[in-house]
């Protein structure tokens, strides 16, 4: 998320709560036009602290335990947003 900066992951598959990259997700980079398009400076540091909104989408991942992110919305490096597939229940 952080090397995205601004844009989205599609088709994460979440199994006992954890992220699985294999298949790895599909990643969308938003290019601004208006404002900066840089990394996080976090990136290159080798310990920091996390941020609420990681924080809060690992608990949406122990919640969810076993499913799919359809799409998750990346801002700034981080978490904003995420749909999930759920099956139809008709």
């Amino acid at each position: 998320m952080q090397k995205i900066g601004f844009g989205k992951l599609t088709r994460l598959v979440i199994v006992k709560g954890e992220p699985v990259i294999e298949p790895p997700p599909r990643r969308y980079r938003y290019h601004r036009l208006t404002g900066p398009n840089h990394e996080r400076r976090e990136q290159v540091l080798k310990d920091f602290l996390l941020k609420q909104q990681l924080v809060k989408l690992f608990v949406s991942f122990d919640r969810l335990e076993n499913g799919v992110i359809s799409v998750l919305q990346v801002r700034d490096g981080l978490p904003y947003g995420m749909t999930l597939e759920e099956p139809s229940r008709t």
